[in-house]
């Protein structure tokens, strides 16, 4: 990856929407060769897919919970269940696997707090866990989809 991918990956992050002549544009190449690098972005897997970013607050999903997870079991038969079930859940847009006293944390988004207790009930009868411990945001400071690039 050179410095014109960078640029075309910054580009797309900011506005996926963008036309690929106005693309063209901003990094400084014809529309053909700015097209064939995109499209081997996209195959190379770099650029996983372009969605629209939405405001959870606005479509009544108001409660974000970090959620963290202890289990007494870290087979990859155990692994392999638990994540088909998280997979499976539209509530979890994050699911990470963690090193240190934490196994894993998902970021859950659900409308309010008999929502996330509806999860929360699936959630300890989908596997043992040792431990389940859930962190509510009150505020969202912060939220970035965009990875900075080194140049």
């Amino acid at each position: 990856m050179d410095a014109i991918d960078r640029k075309i990956l910054t580009e797309l992050q900011a506005n996926a929407d963008v036309s690929v002549q106005e693309l063209a544009n901003r990094v400084g190449l014809s529309q053909t060769p700015c097209w064939k690098r995109v499209q081997k972005l996209e195959q190379d897997g770099i650029i996983l897919k372009r969605v629209a970013l939405v405001a959870p607050e606005k479509i009544g999903l108001g409660l974000t919970v970090l959620v963290s997870i202890e289990t007494g079991d870290h087979s990859i038969e155990w692994l392999t269940k638990f994540a088909a079930f998280i997979s499976a859940q539209p509530e979890v847009l994050d699911m990470y696997r963690m090193a240190g006293d934490t196994d894993y944390i998902l970021r859950v988004t659900v409308a309010d707090m008999a929502a996330y207790d509806a999860f929360y009930k699936r959630l300890i009868a989908a596997a043992p866990l040792k431990n389940v411990t859930s962190r509510f945001a009150m505020e969202r400071i912060k939220a970035e989809t965009a990875y900075p690039l080194p140049a």
